[in-house]
Formats: C-alpha cells, sequence, structure tokens
C-alpha cells in the first residue's frame, strides 16, 4: 500500500479555471420533444395518412353536394366521422404513451446535490457532486457513489461495484502496479462515475466530469434516436399502399366504364350534360375511395396495444412505448446481460467442504467475526451491505438460525487484517464467546492452506482438484483456517498473518445462481425460433458456466466461433462481424458500447432485436434495439431509454411478452380480416351500383356506423381476445411477409365476393318488387312487381341496412376463430368479445327502431329481426363447418 501523502488540492481560482475549461459534473439531459410535436407525429401513420386524403376528397364532395347540388347539411356527415376516426386513433396512441411517460418520469431524477467530500486549499470540505471538477481531489468511503472519473491516489483494502457500466458487481482497486489486472475492463486504479464503493476506502484525482465521463458517454449514446422502424410499422405501411392501389384502380374502373356507357349511349354531344355526368363520376369514384379506406383500422391497432399494454403489466411487463407490445412478437434475437437478469444476483453459497468435524462454535463464530459485511433485515427478503461474497456467508448462517450480529457483539475483537489484493486474505483476532482467544483466518483456499501446518488430513493435491472444479463452474471460493492462541503466540505482524499453528476448516464454493424459472424460459423463447446471445463483463469462464446452465452452451456442438472477447470483438472489421454475429453465443468482457454494436449488426443483417439490460451500461443498446427491455430494479437511465420494464426482473416475463406480441399481432391479423371483408363486399356494392345506374343502397350515416363505431366495438373486441400459448411453437414471423397472409387473402376475396353476390341478389329483389316484410324474399308469387319505381323505400332500406351489418357481425365470430384451431364458440376467458358483441347487436336494433331520418330508416318488425338475424347466422355456421372439416 502506498505511503499517506498530504494532498493541497484546488484553489478556489482553480476549480473556477477548471469547470470553465472542462465543464460541469452534470449530465446533459436529453432534449425534451415539445408535446405537441410528439401529437403531430402521431400523423405520420401510413392508414392516418390514407384517411388525412380520404377525408380531404369527402370534404370536397360534401361541399360540391352542399352548395352545387343544394342537399342538406347532413352531407358533412362523412368527413366529420372520418376526421373523428382520426382523433380518436391519434388522441388514443399519444394519451396512452403520456400517461406511461408519467410513470417513467421519477425514474429519470437524478440528485445531483448529494454531497461529496473534496481537499480543496489543504482542507477536507463537503460540495454537491454537481460542483466537483476535473483536477479535484476527492475522499471515497464505504457505500459511497463515485461522482467522477478519476485516477486513484490511495486504495485501501478498495472494492468497488462497477455493475451499472460493466455488470461486475466486484472489482478490487489498488494503486501498486504489480497487482493490476489486465483483464479488468477499466484500470485497476480508476474509479468510474456512477460505480459504488462496496468496501475500504480511497482518495483519487478527478480526470473527467459530465459528459465527459464514461457514465456521461453512455448516457448521451442512450439519447440516439436510431428511428428504428418496427415491423408492424412496416407491415402497415404495406398495406396502406396495397389499399391505396385497389381503391385507385376501382376508381378508374368507374371513371372509364361509365364514360364508355355515356358515350356509347348518347344520341348526341351536349357539353353541359358530359360535365354534369362527369362530375357525378368523378363523386362516385370518389365515394369509393372513401369506402375503401379502412377507417377503423388505426383505431383497431390502438386499441389492440393500449390493450395489451394494459394486461402486460399483469404479467410484470410494464410497457412505456405502445409498439413494443407487438414487436416482440416479431423478436428474432434476444440480448441478454447476466447478473440479475439470468442469474438473481444475490450471491449464495453452493457447496460447503469442512474437513476434520470442526465444530459449529468455531464455524459460525468465524465467519461472523473475520467480515466487514452487514445484513438489512428492515424488509422481507434480507439485502446484502458491502461484500456479496461475505454477504452470501451471512445469509448462509441465517439459514442455519445463526445470529451474525449477536456472534459478533459476544466475541471482542482484538485485532484486524483487513484483505487487500496483494494478501488475498483477512484476519481477525477476537475473545471468543468460550472465553479464548481465537485467530479467524479467510481468503483465496490456495493461500490460506498453505499457511496452515494441521490441514485435517487433506492433500494439497485434493485441494486443487476440488478448486478446479468449482473454477470450471464459474464460482467463488473462500479458504477457511483457526488457531487458538496461547500466552506467546504470534498473531499478526508487519501486516501479515505470523501464528505458526493454523488449522485448516475447509472451502466454501460461492456463486450468483441462476434463476429457477430461466433455463426453462430460455428454452421457451428458443423453441420458438429465438436465438438468445449472452453480453457480460464477467470472465469467459464465467459466462461459458452460465451459458451451460440456462440451456444455451453445449460443449459438444459450440466451440471458439461461439463465443468472444469485447477485446476480441471491438477488433472486428464490421464486414467480417455481419458475417460472424449469427454463430455468436456469448460476448465476456464486454465493454459498455459492445453490445450497440452488437444490436446494429444484428439489424442490419434483417434481424429483430430486443435487448435486456439493467445497467447504465446497457442504455444505448436498450435505445437501439428494436425494443428495450430494462429491469425493475435497474438504473434510471436504463430504464429511460427502454421500452419494455420487466417489474420482477425475470428472463420468464420475456417469454410472456413475446406470447402477447405474437398473440396481438394475430389479433391485428383477425381485425384486418373482419374489416377488408366488410370493405371488399361494400366497394363492389358501389362499383355495382355505379354501372347499374342506381346510387348506392348505403348512405353516408350507415357507412358511418359501420366503418367507425361497429369496426371501432369489433376491434375491440378482437383486441380483447387472450394470448394464445399455442403461438410459442411458431418460428418468428418474416419481416418481408406482408401482413395479409394466403389464407387470409381466400378468405376475404371469397367471403367478400359471396356478400356481395348475395347482397346484389337482395338489392335487384328490392328494386323490382314491393317488398314489406322480410319473408316475401322467399316467396316471389306474392310480391308486387314495382318496375316502373326502382328506388328503395324506406322499409327495404333499412332491411338491406340490418342484413349487410348482421352478415359482418356474424362473420366477426369467423375472423375471431381464424387460425385459432378452435370453434367461434370457444369462449373461456373471453367476457369482454361476447360482452361487445351484445353492445353490436343491441346497437343496430336501436339505431334502426329510433335512427328515423338521420339513418334513413324505419322500425322493423319482430319477425324481421328474427328472420335477418337467423338467416344471415348461416355465416357463422358455415365457418363452423369449414373449421371441423380442416381439423
Amino acid at each position: 500500500m502506498a505511503e499517506k501523502k498530504h494532498y493541497n488540492g484546488l484553489t478556489d481560482a482553480e476549480v473556477l479555471e477548471s469547470r470553465a475549461k472542462n465543464g460541469v459534473n452534470i449530465l446533459t439531459p436529453a432534449e425534451q420533444t415539445p408535446l405537441w410535436k410528439r401529437f403531430l407525429e402521431k400523423f405520420g401513420d401510413p392508414l392516418i395518412i390514407i384517411l388525412l386524403i380520404a377525408g380531404a376528397l369527402s370534404i370536397g364532395i360534401s361541399c360540391y353536394e352542399f352548395w352545387g347540388l343544394d342537399k342538406g347539411a347532413g352531407v358533412f356527415f362523412e368527413p366529420i366521422g372520418i376526421f373523428i376516426a382520426i382523433l380518436l386513433a391519434t388522441g388514443l396512441a399519444f394519451i396512452f404513451e403520456l400517461k406511461a411517460d408519467k410513470e417513467f418520469a421519477l425514474l429519470n431524477q437524478v440528485n445531483d446535490d448529494e454531497p461529496v467530500q473534496v481537499i480543496r486549499n489543504g482542507n477536507v470540505t463537503q460540495v454537491p457532486r454537481k460542483d466537483v471538477v476535473v483536477g479535484d481531489i476527492v475522499i471515497l468511503n464505504t457505500g459511497e457513489e463515485v461522482p467522477a472519473d478519476g485516477e486513484l491516489l490511495e486504495a485501501v483494502s478498495l472494492n468497488i461495484d462497477e455493475s451499472t457500466l460493466t455488470g461486475e458487481p466486484m472489482c478490487p482497486k489498488t494503486t501498486d502496479p504489480e497487482q493490476f489486472n489486465p483483464e479488468d475492463t477499466f484500470p485497476s486504479n480508476h474509479a468510474m462515475r456512477g460505480t459504488k464503493v462496496m468496501e475500504g476506502h480511497g482518495v483519487m484525482k478527478v480526470l473527467a466530469v459530465g459528459d465527459k465521463t464514461e457514465n456521461g458517454k453512455v448516457f448521451e449514446a442512450a439519447q440516439i434516436d436510431d428511428s428504428v422502424k418496427t415491423p408492424l410499422n412496416e407491415q402497415l405501411d404495406g398495406l396502406g399502399d396495397l389499399i391505396t392501389k385497389i381503391s385507385y384502380a376501382f376508381a378508374a374502373l368507374i371513371v372509364v366504364g361509365r364514360l364508355i356507357m355515356f358515350f356509347v349511349g348518347m344520341d348526341g354531344f351536349n357539353w353541359v350534360e358530359f360535365v354534369a355526368y362527369l362530375l357525378q363520376t368523378l363523386m362516385i369514384a370518389v365515394t369509393l375511395v372513401v369506402v375503401a379506406v379502412p377507417e377503423g383500422l388505426p383505431m383497431a391497432v390502438t386499441l389492440s396495444l393500449a390493450y395489451s399494454m394494459r394486461r402486460m403489466l399483469k404479467t410484470n411487463n410494464l410497457v412505456r412505448k405502445m409498439h413494443a407490445c407487438e414487436t416482440m412478437g416479431a423478436t428474432t434475437v434476444i440480448c441478454t446481460d447476466k447478473t440479475g437478469t439470468l442469474t438473481q444476483n444475490q450471491m449464495q453459497i453452493y457447496k460447503t467442504n469442512f474437513f476434520g468435524n470442526p465444530s459449529d462454535e468455531v464455524l459460525y463464530e468465524g465467519i461472523a467475526v473475520n467480515s466487514t459485511a452487514q445484513l438489512d433485515l428492515s424488509e422481507s427478503k434480507p439485502q446484502v451491505l458491502g461484500n456479496p461474497t461475505e454477504g452470501a456467508l451471512l445469509l448462509w448462517l441465517r439459514e442455519r438460525g445463526a445470529d451474525y450480529a449477536k456472534l459478533r457483539e459476544e466475541a471482542g475483537r482484538l485485532e484486524e487484517l483487513p484483505f487487500t489484493t496483494e494478501r488475498k486474505y483477512m484476519a481477525t483476532v477476537v475473545k471468543s464467546a468460550t472465553g479464548k482467544k481465537i485467530l479467524y483466518v479467510k481468503g483465496a483456499p490456495e493461500i490460506v492452506f498453505g499457511m496452515c501446518k494441521d490441514t485435517a488430513g487433506v492433500t494439497k493435491q485434493e485441494i486443487d482438484a476440488q478448486l478446479l472444479e468449482y473454477q470450471n463452474m464459474a464460482m467463488r471460493t473462500l479458504g477457511f483456517a483457526y488457531q487458538e492462541i496461547q500466552d506467546g503466540d504470534k498473531t499478526i505482524l508487519d501486516g501479515k498473518v505470523a501464528a505458526e499453528n493454523l488449522t485448516f476448516l475447509g472451502i466454501v464454493a460461492i456463486s450468483d445462481p441462476v434463476r429457477a424459472d430461466v433455463p426453462d424460459a430460455v428454452k421457451e423463447v428458443m423453441d420458438a425460433g429465438i436465438q438468445v446471445k449472452i453480453v457480460t463483463g464477467d470472465t469467459p469462464g464465467t459466462a461459458k458456466e452460465i451459458g451451460r446452465q440456462v440451456g444455451l452452451w453445449n460443449d459438444a456442438t459450440d466451440g471458439d466461433e461461439n463465443i468472444i472477447t469485447g477485446t476480441e470483438f471491438a477488433e472486428l472489421p464490421d464486414d467480417e462481424l455481419r458475417k460472424r454475429v449469427g454463430k455468436i453465443k456469448i460476448i465476456a468482457r464486454a465493454r459498455p458500447m459492445d453490445k450497440k454494436r452488437l444490436v446494429e449488426t444484428l439489424q442490419g443483417n434483417n434481424e429483430v432485436v430486443a435487448v435486456t439490460g439493467d445497467g447504465t451500461n446497457d442504455a444505448p443498446a436498450l435505445k437501439a434495439a428494436h425494443v428495450g427491455l430494462s429491469m425493475g430494479d435497474g438504473t434510471s437511465v436504463a430504464k429511460e431509454a427502454s421500452d419494455i420494464t420487466i417489474v420482477d426482473n425475470s428472463f420468464s416475463s420475456i417469454g410472456r411478452a413475446v406470447m402477447w406480441g405474437r398473440s396481438l399481432f394475430q389479433n391485428i391479423q383477425r381485425f384486418i380480416l373482419f374489416q377488408m371483408t366488410v370493405n371488399v363486399a361494400a366497394c363492389f356494392i358501389v362499383l355495382a351500383g355505379a354501372f347499374m345506374g342506381t346510387e348506392s343502397p348505403l348512405t353516408v350515416t350507415q357507412m358511418l356506423w359501420v366503418n367507425l363505431i361497429m369496426d371501432t366495438f369489433a376491434a375491440m373486441a378482437l383486441a380483447s381476445l387472450p394470448p394464445s400459448e399455442s403461438v410459442m411453437k411458431d418460428k418468428p414471423r418474416s419481416r418481408e411477409a406482408f401482413i395479409i397472409n394466403r389464407p387470409m387473402w381466400q378468405s376475404i376475396v371469397g367471403v367478400g365476393g359471396i356478400f356481395f353476390l348475395l347482397l346484389l341478389g337482395i338489392l335487384y329483389i328490392f328494386e323490382h318488387y314491393d317488398v314489406q316484410n322480410i319473408l316475401q324474399i322467399f316467396s316471389f308469387n306474392s310480391q308486387t312487381v314495382d318496375a316502373n319505381n326502382p328506388s328503395l323505400t324506406p322499409v327495404e332500406l333499412s332491411m338491406f341496412f340490418t342484413i349487410f351489418v348482421f352478415l359482418q357481425f356474424w362473420n366477426m365470430f369467423n375472423a375471431r376463430a381464424f387460425e385459432t384451431g378452435r370453434s367461434a364458440f370457444h369462449f373461456k376467458n373471453c367476457g369482454g368479445f361476447v360482452l361487445i358483441a351484445l353492445v353490436i347487436l343491441i346497437g343496430q336494433i336501436f339505431i334502426v327502431s329510433v335512427g328515423g331520418e338521420f339513418f334513413n330508416v324505419t322500425p322493423l318488425s319482430f319477425i324481421d329481426w328474427v328472420v335477418i338475424i337467423g338467416a344471415t347466422s348461416l355465416v357463422l355456421w358455415i365457418g363452423e363447418l369449414v373449421r371441423l372439416f380442416k381439423k
């Protein structure tokens, strides 16, 4: 240990000069996006853009009809409805994310006023952490957070927890060059901002403050928005393009077809007639474009994400950004850290090997008094204060009913030799509760064993073999010895144990055990086709052993190409890394920015990447990933950079998030199936009407009910479907795959086409016959031919509207059962769906009964309702037969 020196520190003038030159010791917070701008960003959604265009066109038509054709104010219902749909979808998404942000606001508060001991003007004084400057001499004590990056001038038994930066919970620090560890992520004589002094004390000279510290660089990297496009956004982009192209194609067909009909049927050309006809044609074409746009889809996606956001919290996934709910389902790679995610982040005794049958009194007292750790018992779960390895020993005593605090009180300490990296052991002399004077020694087993005269019948070869076994299992080991001191016996001299009759007690193996649920959770996500990669600051041996225990590493099939150190990783050129990255399973001794580079490389290979992390070092990777998963007890910087916080810190919660994400995507697909079938039927009805010379039998307000209100309820119903565990048997979906797959296309075109033909037939009957009740459709002889007046009566319009709605209503049940392999009548855990279906049913009856002129309807008889509901339910029964045969 270096000899103590006198430090003068900086003068007041030098402090001001240093602050002006090197800046203040505050991390520059990320620039907050104004609320208005965040709201406007919601309008960048591809489907919202289509709706805005449709809304603008609809306003144009309504203005022409109101002022040019002298129609009533009701013509403005359609554009109003479209803009209500836009505001609901964007507003809901904005409100839900704003609410989640408020829950996270406290996590970003950093206390920069915490007092720090510094030497200035030759005196020890306290200053707020934010006032520390480059060149300051800082005094570090146990339990304190290191305020800035610096070089150690003194280090006495100094151990620092660097897990927030490297994942390494205990790093011995020294100023002796001979004791430097070249494998350490940061130099052995450096202390870094944001790390915590676990043991000992020291003095350091500040080298960097604020944004220029390693912690600051990581924090800054975490603010960079790489604007990674989520898989769902890509899918909806594609769907938006498709809807646009199809609706424009239909509109063009209408214009061309009607112009041909005009020129074929004209007796003589008249400009006035032609312009009027052309305007009418364009209005029909634009109406079809508006009908084709699924107004309810943005709302459906928002409601599905919001519902999942709320429900996922019950599975310990606190979702901050809505898109993350679904993106988890598309994940192809999970990059995870080790400590606290795969392991319990609490050192525990794995195995004890005591020799010569020592008494419990000696063992328990030796462990209790020869330790500097403490246990915080104020909560239900004991918390270790101090060295986690020593804490494991105290927890072991507690499990055996021994009170370490009482044992310490009963044994008076006479002498103490603290642990140093040079000695590799610590020793304590006590006046035992038995009245004897005893020397207890604890440290590196090979060192302690070599100091012992009585080895309890164990050979060095046996000890070495045991140590090798435990080291291969990535465990820490401690050796124990003791000696009863007689008068005249030597104990501690010149900073060393001088006792000559030590008895070896044995070895204890200590590990940070893998969480009990992790092996099954890792297997679950790997069986689901998702790769798992471990990125840790631990040694390759430790990382590999954890990989074995969780089921990721297999000695028979995995080799050097599957594991790499941070140094080797940093040296790989980008092109070579892109080729190798798929095979890498473990990165050991990783530096903070290694995980971010790994994420970006995987994304370059078109992978969908989720990252777990709890430390400040993980923040850049959490931000860069498609989904960042922070741990509930992680640092505020990590949580701020993440999209989801795993409240219980468990990897198994990640598997549940994947299941929710995949189920959510299926629910969105089911809604698209449902709504596109509605739109196909509606578009063909408008198209046929254009060529038949008749107006659409569905009025503006009726289409508003179908496209907005009913679809919103349907979205809620389909979004409320519970997740299915069967989705975990599938492989991740391809990012290139279109959101509408082949079975969906067949159903949309097939069912939509059948609905169109059925509705066209009913429309033909209503136009050519005077139908007063629905039963007349089934008995043509009793119907009165009404060929001179092809327009529909209010009763016929009401029946047509109701038939159209109930065809879609029953088809919603078919959409619900899509790709589930189950009956549409499987209602377990689907109370929400049943309730919303009843709301739609009652809503339709209410609208037809009291809607009057607003909806252009008239009340129907009880028989009409029974026949329409019963006849249209064939849609569901036929769907059930199809599903039965498919089994």
